[in-house]
C-alpha cells in the first residue's frame, strides 16, 4: 500500500521580527531547516501524484512526503512560497474562502493573536469569567467552573488554560456569545479594526492565484470556515459549493480539488457531500502516517510540522520509521 507523510502548516514567519513572537508558529530558520532535512531524508511529491496513486494506482516513492498549508497567511507568500520556488518543490494550500473575499477575520485568528497579546492566559481567562456572568442570564450558562472543569485538558502543545480558552470561544458556547466574547476580547488586547487586521493577516485573491500560476496547489478550506461536523447537510452543502466557486475565481482546475477540513471536522455527511462533488480527496487533523487507498481518500492524516525534526542534521525519529 502507498504511504505518504502529509506535514501541516499554519503560521511561518519571522517571529523575532514580527508584530506577535508569541504566536504559535514556525520560525522561517527552521522552515529552511526542515526542507534541507526533508529533501534529504524524503521524496517530496506533488498533490497531483497523490490523486494519481489514488485515482490511477500509481506507485507512489518511498519515504513519500507532500507539504500542506492552512489559512492562506500572508506568511505563505512572503516566507513560503519563496522557499518552495527556490528547491522547486510544490506545497499544497487551502485558503479559507470568505475571509480572502470579504476581508473577514476567521475567529480562531482572534483567538490565537488574542493569546499572542502578550498577556497571561490566566488573565484572558478571568476576563472571559467576567464576561460569562455578563451574560449568564441571557443565555443560560453553567457555572464557570462547570466549562473550566469540561474543557480545560491540557494536550501536547498548550497548557490547561490556553485549550479551554480555544475550545471555549471555538465551540464550548453558542456561537452568538462566542462571537461577542471573542470580539469584546480582541477590541481589548488587540485594538485593530478587523478588516485593517484581515489585510495584514491573510494573502490577496491576486497572491493567491500567482502561486497556483507558479505550479502550487490550491484546494477547499470551506467558506465560513466552520466545524463542517457541527452542520446539517444543507449548511455543509453551502460551505462546500461556495468554496467551489472561490476555487473557480482562483482558476483552480475544479476536477482536481481536494479539501482540507476546516478544524478537522467532518462527518459521513461531508463524505457523502465530497462524493457528490467528486472531490479527489481531503485531509483532517488526526495524526498518523497516510495509507493511501480509495477507501480512505476522505480521512487522510497529518503530522504537525513539530513532529518532524527542524535541523537538517537531526537524527530521523519514529514518524521516519513508519512512513
Amino acid at each position: 500500500m502507498n504511504k505518504v507523510t502529509i506535514v501541516a502548516y499554519h503560521y511561518v514567519r519571522d517571529l523575532k521580527f514580527s508584530r506577535y513572537p508569541q504566536i504559535k508558529g514556525l520560525d522561517t530558520v527552521f522552515f529552511k531547516e526542515q526542507i534541507v532535512f526533508f529533501k534529504k531524508n524524503y521524496n517530496i511529491i506533488t498533490m497531483e501524484q497523490l490523486i494519481d496513486s489514488i485515482d490511477k494506482n500509481k506507485a507512489l516513492p518511498d519515504k513519500s512526503l507532500l507539504l500542506t498549508f492552512d489559512d492562506a497567511y500572508i506568511d505563505h507568500f512572503t516566507q513560503v512560497f519563496p522557499i518552495l520556488v527556490e528547491n522547486k518543490i510544490q506545497g499544497s494550500f487551502f485558503p479559507p474562502a470568505k475571509a480572502i473575499r470579504d476581508h473577514t477575520l476567521l475567529e480562531v485568528n482572534k483567538i490565537h493573536h488574542i493569546l499572542a497579546s502578550n498577556t497571561e492566559a490566566a488573565y484572558i481567562k478571568y476576563e472571559i469569567f467576567m464576561l460569562m456572568d455578563e451574560y449568564r442570564n441571557e443565555f443560560g450558562l453553567k457555572s464557570n467552573e462547570f466549562y473550566y472543569d469540561l474543557l480545560a485538558i491540557a494536550d501536547r502543545f498548550d497548557t490547561a488554560d490556553v485549550i479551554f480558552i480555544k475550545r471555549l470561544l471555538q465551540r464550548g458556547l453558542p456561537e452568538k456569545l462566542r462571537n461577542r466574547i471573542t470580539n469584546k476580547l480582541f477590541e481589548k488586547f488587540i485594538g485593530l479594526p478587523e478588516t485593517v487586521f484581515s489585510r495584514e493577516l491573510y494573502m490577496t485573491i491576486d497572491q493567491i492565484k500567482m502561486m497556483y500560476k507558479a505550479g502550487m496547489h490550491i484546494g477547499s478550506h470551506g467558506f465560513d470556515h466552520y466545524w463542517l461536523d457541527s452542520l446539517p447537510y444543507i449548511e455543509q452543502e453551502h460551505e462546500i459549493t461556495k468554496s467551489l466557486e472561490f476555487l473557480k475565481q482562483i482558476g483552480v482546475d475544479i476536477s482536481n480539488w481536494t479539501m482540507c477540513y476546516p478544524y478537522g471536522g467532518y462527518n459521513q455527511l461531508t463524505i457523502n457531500l465530497l462524493k457528490k462533488y467528486n472531490c479527489k480527496l481531503a485531509l483532517t487533523v488526526d495524526l498518523g502516517i497516510a495509507e493511501v487507498s480509495t477507501e480512505n481518500r476522505y480521512i487522510l492524516p497529518r503530522l504537525d510540522t513539530n513532529d518532524l525534526p527542524k535541523d537538517r542534521y537531526a537524527a530521523l525519529n519514529e514518524w521516519y520509521q513508519e512512513a
